[in-house]
């Protein structure tokens, strides 16, 4: 079953380019999809596999057909709605116990140590006694890195007081059930009781939120909402879990829904131009802002920047950020709207 080497020796002339990069990419990517399917045990989307591995549908296609014929396993496809799943299903019993190498354990260090100020004392402790144990499971004693690794943590948020919180919605995603929640908006003076089917957690700029959708409030009719809820968790006063399900949409995309435009808040999608000099276009130039974005050399440390975006109040304080540095051009309605702030902070500091 696990006997790949005739596989990959074969791959070079039926498979792959003649270039030994391109032949040992493709390798690898083999093997990491195999582990993901056979060791989790989960369902992986044709389009999550290959926003994983970092390459085409038709590629995923070409490994699972591979990982069939080199490891003789049924990968089982499902659909739902239109999407369509790969997984490897099985008593995982048989399975033998493999421990993680040195490397992947310096990898896990490593991201423990960025992630400490989003996980709270108690997660994060919880994650070095995992990196422990698995330290414990190599065939020779590994040096520990975590003195290699830290992160900057001033104007961040102290996730420890919101733990249960966190741990509360972490069971609720994984048991597909309703939370109810008490959750204080920036702007309000109370907090406001909500139903919330949780989807995913993630992080932005040191920040930790939930995004999920509007369930319906006992004994109420339901209204649908303009928006799906997006909460930062540290607003969230209480919550609780419910014993009512619901099925996760067929139809939900966290990475279209949220990397494909400049902005956390979701509002109509537009088109961003601006020019940056100096050391912000140095900056502006090393980062990824849109999937579609386009960076134009306009000479020595000038730069053109066009890219879609969803949030005109995101991209102000953006522009604003680089001071005399940078420049919107487009649209006009937000270039107008960014020099009345402008002028109202010139207003400001004018004051004597």
């Amino acid at each position: 079953m696990f006997h790949i080497t005739e596989r990959l020796k074969n791959f070079r002339e039926a498979r792959m380019p003649r270039k030994m990069d391109d032949f040992q990419s493709y390798g690898q990517k083999l093997i990491s999809l195999f582990a993901r399917l056979l060791f989790t045990g989960e369902k992986y989307s044709l389009t999550e596999a290959a926003r994983l591995l970092v390459c085409s549908k038709q590629t995923v296609l070409r490994l699972v057909d591979d990982i069939r014929a080199s490891y003789k396993v049924r990968v089982e496809e499902s659909f739902e709605g239109n999407r369509k799943y790969f997984q490897i299903t099985g008593p995982r019993q048989s399975l033998a116990r493999v421990p993680m190498t040195e490397r992947e354990i310096a990898v896990l260090q490593m991201c423990q140590a960025f992630a400490r100020h989003l996980l709270g004392s108690r997660q994060f402790e919880e994650a070095t006694l995992a990196i422990g144990k698995s330290r414990s499971l190599l065939p020779t004693p590994a040096p520990s890195l975590t003195s290699g690794f830290e992160s900057y943590r001033p104007g961040t948020i102290d996730y420890s007081p919101f733990q249960v919180a966190m741990y509360a919605l972490v069971e609720a995603i994984q048991h597909r059930k309703v939370c109810k929640i008490s959750y204080q908006a920036i702007m309000e003076d109370r907090p406001k009781t909500l139903y919330i089917k949780p989807l995913k957690i993630f992080s932005h700029k040191d920040t930790v939120y939930l995004h999920g959708q509007l369930a319906k409030v006992p004994g109420k009719p339901y209204k649908e909402p303009e928006f799906d809820p997006l909460m930062a968790i540290h607003r969230m006063k209480n919550v609780e879990v419910t014993d009512r399900s619901f099925e996760f949409p067929a139809d939900y995309d966290f990475e279209k829904f949220f990397n494909h435009h400049f902005g956390i808040i979701k509002d109509e999608p537009f088109e961003v131009e601006a020019r940056f000099s100096g050391w912000a276009a140095r900056f502006v130039s090393e980062r990824w802002w849109s999937p579609k974005q386009k960076i134009m050399n306009l000479g020595k440390d000038k730069v053109k920047i066009s890219f879609s975006a969803s949030s005109s109040a995101e991209v102000s304080s953006w522009i604003l950020s680089f001071g005399e540095e940078a420049e919107l051009l487009k649209p006009g309605w937000l270039r107008k709207e960014l020099a009345y702030s402008v002028a109202k902070i010139n207003e400001t500091y004018n004051k004597t």
